[in-house]
């Protein structure tokens, strides 16, 4: 056994200190800046992309997508939709070797609501026997698909704007129901629906691009979170047509305008790298959208660990230079100790 030894700046508080992890023969870590484990927010496990689009992926797929994550430096993660045989199995089976995984299970959205390849639809009637059933299989999250433009069953889009998936009483009950069991509802939305989801008690809004400061000022007061995945809503699409680079441009103005104001409201602001981004992406993301870079390290650590119900115990990430002046250290981690083991 080693006791691993930092010392140096602890982030994202910003003090100077000496930090030990595990029990044994001292080792120094190298590094003369740390935080206590990167947080995934919003991440999705088992999902991929081939020639045909995204769709789920298994264990196998999962396994060596939470390695990369170890490697960089993400100590948790909350998977917000997959395949719930995996995800559920692997949140409810800790490893010292990996991260925490915290998950949500299946995506809940019905039939030409969502990627095909990617979801069993759950249709109106059926929705609280599923979330019973997400539940008593160990979910702690329930990710619902609460708008997506219809779609086509071979996957492709039929050309028409996001629509709401279920009325708005309904998700009021989902939230009701995983409220009474200790559970807790993150709503995938992109449209004027977000005020309703937040008017009904919804926890988490996952990205969230037309969220108002109205809707902020009503998600703090109960203190809810929002994860921008800013990595996934404003990066640069391959041949972007000029309509399409304005619209991107207008959307990143507006995410902008509303992250300054999210933390003046009290919203937990968390990071998420979705499907293309990475941590450190949103956290650049996040610092170039308005957050300071200590409060973008927030979202990205400390902060999430206290929303999601964890300590950060026996994880340290150190970096080289000060993250603070070059967020972009954040991608190459000088150590990574994760419960209590250095795996890089």
């Amino acid at each position: 056994m080693t006791t691993w030894v930092f010392e140096g700046t602890a982030l994202p508080a910003g003090d100077s200190t000496r930090l030990t992890v595990g029990s044994g023969d001292p080792q120094s870590l190298p590094g003369r800046f740390a935080v206590p484990g990167l947080v995934d927010a919003h991440c999705h496990l088992t999902v991929g992309t081939d020639e045909l689009g995204p769709r789920l992926f298994g264990s196998d797929f999962a396994t060596e997508r939470l390695a990369g994550l170890a490697a960089a430096g993400v100590s948790a993660v909350r998977d917000v939709g997959g395949d719930r045989s995996v995800t559920l199995k692997l949140a409810s089976t800790p490893d010292d070797g990996r991260p925490v995984v915290i998950a949500a299970g299946r995506f809940l959205a019905p039939a030409g609501y969502y990627f095909p390849r990617m979801h069993e639809p759950v249709a109106p009637e059926e929705l609280l026997t599923a979330v019973e059933a997400e539940m008593a299989d160990g979910a702690t999250w329930l990710k619902l698909v609460a708008d997506f433009p219809e779609m086509a069953p071979d996957g492709s889009l039929l050309g028409s704007p996001p629509a709401q998936t279920y009325e708005i009483d309904l998700v009021a009950a989902v939230v009701e129901l995983a409220h009474s069991r200790g559970a807790r509802v993150a709503a995938h939305c992109n449209t004027e629906v977000v005020s309703e989801l937040i008017r009904v008690g919804v926890d988490s809004i996952e990205h969230g691009t037309v969220i108002s400061e109205a809707d902020l000022q009503t998600l703090g007061a109960r203190g809810g979170a929002w994860t921008p995945t800013l990595c996934a809503s404003v990066g640069e699409s391959p041949n972007e047509t000029p309509e399409r680079r304005a619209r991107r441009l207008a959307r990143s103005e507006h995410l902008g305008a509303m992250v300054k104001l999210a933390d003046q409201y009290g919203v937990r602001v968390l990071a998420g790298s979705d499907v293309v981004g990475s941590v450190a992406g949103e956290v650049d993301q996040l610092v170039k959208h308005g957050l300071t870079v200590t409060q973008a390290l927030v979202a990205a650590s400390t902060g999430a660990q206290e929303y999601l119900g964890l300590t950060g115990d026996g994880n340290l990430v150190t970096y080289d230079a000060d993250p603070r002046e070059h967020p972009e250290i954040l991608a190459t981690p000088a150590s990574v100790v994760l419960n209590g083991n250095r795996i890089a």
